[in-house]
């Protein structure tokens, strides 16, 4: 049974940070793309970053700079550092995972479709 529990979340000034975790068991973790997404209320849940089994990662244009995504096979578990922390980045954020080498093509708003197991998420909320 594949599970996927985040953490690490909370309440942050703008500026400040935060590192995400999401402890993955149940499955062979290194054989699969993992990915951070987020969402608020009314929006469509968003892709923020992903990392494939070679541990190349991709990011939305909004984090790049400011975020860093990273896995720890060893351990089975997904990171997320954020720093620089903004209002806007305030959402549920959740990690996913999908079965392959490679993750699927990064487009923030239609890609989550194709990740097949996820996270209960982890509230990330910042205060200007």
């Amino acid at each position: 049974q594949v599970q996927l529990v985040e953490s690490g979340g909370g309440s942050v000034q703008a500026g400040g940070s935060l590192r995400l975790s999401c402890a993955a068991s149940g499955y062979t973790y290194s054989a699969y793309c993992m990915g951070w997404f987020r969402q608020t209320p009314g929006k469509e849940r968003e892709g923020v970053a992903t990392i494939d089994t070679y541990g190349t990662s991709t990011y939305a244009d909004s984090v790049k700079g400011r975020f860093t995504i990273s896995r720890d096979n060893a351990k089975n578990t997904l990171y997320l550092q954020m720093n620089s922390l903004k209002p806007e980045d305030t959402a549920m954020y959740y990690c996913a995972a999908v079965r392959g080498g490679g993750c699927p093509f990064f487009s923030r708003l239609v890609m989550a479709a194709k990740f097949s197991y996820w996270g209960q998420g982890t509230q990330v909320t910042v205060s200007s």
